[in-house]
């Protein structure tokens, strides 16, 4: 597994992280405005920009003396494209069954 894909499952395994995403998702945000989200210390939410900006979910702009936070949507493709390597792999085990119990009919209706 690549850096790239391990860098943004680490970000995606803590579900505050997860839940920031989904904010960032419907605007850019501050620190400030990320921490008035959650129940959490504004140094709590720091570190978890931090993470998700590492593991390239989201970057992080300086607009004067504020840093906004923007999610990076292509930033999950990685986790997607690996996601979806199981998906495939299952589709066609799912599909060989799927052969395998109508040929089974087919013989048992003979």
């Amino acid at each position: 597994m690549s850096m790239e894909v391990q860098g943004a499952f680490r970000a995606l395994s803590d579900p505050t992280r997860r839940d920031i995403l989904l904010h960032l998702s419907a605007r850019d945000m501050t620190i400030g405005e990320v921490a008035d989200q959650f129940s959490i210390t504004r140094a709590a939410v720091k570190k978890h920009l931090t993470i998700l900006e590492e593991g390239r979910l989201i970057s992080v702009k300086a607009h004067g003396r504020e840093r906004i936070n923007h999610l990076e949507p292509l930033g999950i493709k990685p986790v997607a494209d690996w996601i979806g390597y199981f998906n495939r792999f299952w589709d066609e085990r799912l599909l060989e069954m799927q052969q395998a119990v109508a040929q089974h009919e087919r013989e048992n209706d003979e």
